[in-house]
């Protein structure tokens, strides 16, 4: 089965710019911006108090039995959601599937439990105001929900997606930072490829937009500080960059075999024409990026593309001061004059579901002929020699896309799409 044979027939995000696939299109068409001041706690006593967060989201209409909510944390809930949107665009419906034959494979990051959840335990442990270790087990797990570790396990977010849907085909967790999502994508496409598989959920959730998270993230030195106006204070390939801005949230892309979706008269989003990944050493010496390059040679060969034949670059661009310009010398080496858009600009880093996420923007780009701009790209950086679409909305003018998601230890993934024809 060639790769081009896999389709998308549908897609779904819980995110800061909305919840579902249309209410996202709208925001990259008003160039809305969904990183704000967190609400989720109060981080005033922090250096970084800005980030993308899924305001007033509420997991209950998308979780049966509601009692299922106990067993969730907030990474489960939202994929759950994206999944439940994703499901009902791609009009998949429990009769025209078979559920031997639809599996899951999601990105997760590192899951921590809520504050307010461990305090009691902790405080039992507390003896003459220190952390008594000895007591934990003792005193601390008398007073912890039993199942409360389960929400803390990465694979769990796949695991209570196949429950909702009664997916009871392959099943599997990625844990790869950035890059989770699209090679969730890469290995769904490989199950479909191999004949396990006619439908796959795949994509990736994350939320860590909580205290101790976010305390680890403000010390990491990752993170933008300055600009008043949280809006602008993402600026991928921008001179005055200083750094990322984290978000939370889930995206799901509906893959299936092009005959199955044909059969059942499915809307055909895009299709799959290639990926690649490659690791390699992103330090900002001479050469650093050459992973990167080699991951969009490995996508554009699979794929059968010269670079000429992309309409669009969807970029990493988490607005690194150094990290952009790797991404940037690996963009113009490998696809010269090819136009980049950087939707982290709309909602922030959303580490594993990042790709899905961003895959939003390019079926749009598909759907609808152009490419939301790149928000805050005010100063062109000369270390960053590429084409961003900014200001306002470019034309897209061929239907096929390449996607870059890759993390600081070196993980570099790629996909290539078309569009629906």
């Amino acid at each position: 089965m060639r790769a081009s044979d896999i389709v998308i027939t549908g897609a779904g995000a819980a995110s800061p710019i909305g919840l579902g696939y249309k209410a996202i299109c709208q925001a990259f068409r008003e160039g809305r911006c969904g990183i704000a001041r967190i609400s989720a706690f109060d981080a005033s006593a922090l250096p970084v108090q800005v980030a993308g967060e899924v305001v007033g989201f509420d997991p209950k209409p998308y979780v049966r039995p509601r009692k299922a909510l106990k067993l969730m944390g907030r990474e489960s809930q939202l994929g759950v959601a994206a999944t439940a949107m994703a499901v009902e665009h791609a009009g998949v419906t429990r009769d025209a599937v078979d559920p031997e034959r639809m599996g899951i494979v999601l990105g997760a990051d590192r899951i921590s439990g809520e504050v307010w959840e461990s305090e009691p335990a902790y405080r039992k442990c507390i003896v003459d105001g220190q952390f008594d270790f000895s007591r934990w087990y003792s005193e601390g797990m008398a007073v912890t929900f039993p199942l409360a570790f389960l929400k803390v396990l990465p694979n769990m977010i796949a695991s209570h997606v196949s429950i909702a849907q009664d997916a009871r085909g392959p099943n599997n967790t990625i844990h790869q930072g950035e890059a989770s999502s699209l090679l969730a994508i890469a290995e769904a496409c490989r199950i479909i490829q191999r004949g396990a598989a006619d439908v796959m959920i795949a994509g990736g959730a994350s939320a860590t937009v909580k205290p101790f998270d976010w305390t680890i993230h403000c010390v990491s030195g990752w993170l933008a500080r300055g600009h008043h106006d949280p809006a602008t204070v993402l600026r991928p390939f921008d001179l005055e960059r200083t750094g990322q801005v984290y978000g939370e949230g889930a995206a799901v892309v509906v893959l299936e075999r092009r005959e199955h979706a044909e059969a059942r008269g499915a809307k055909i989003l895009a299709q799959v024409l290639g990926w690649a990944s490659a690791w390699g050493p992103l330090n900002g010496r001479p050469g650093s990026a050459s992973c990167l390059q080699h991951a969009i040679r490995g996508a554009l060969d699979q794929a059968r593309l010269a670079p000429s034949q992309i309409g669009h670059v969807n970029a990493h661009g988490a607005g690194g001061v150094e990290e952009d310009v790797i991404e940037a010398q690996a963009i113009s080496r490998q696809l010269p004059d090819v136009p980049v858009t950087a939707p982290k600009s709309y909602f922030g880093n959303l580490l594993a579901a990042s790709g899905a996420m961003e895959m939003l923007a390019t079926l749009m780009a598909f759907e609808e002929g152009i490419l939301p701009p790149t928000l805050n790209y005010q100063r062109p950086d000369p270390r960053c020699p590429i084409p961003v679409v900014a200001g306002h909305p470019a034309r897209n003018l061929r239907p096929t896309a390449l996607l870059i998601n890759w993390t600081a230890a070196g993980q570099a993934t790629t996909l290539v799409v078309g569009g629906a024809s």
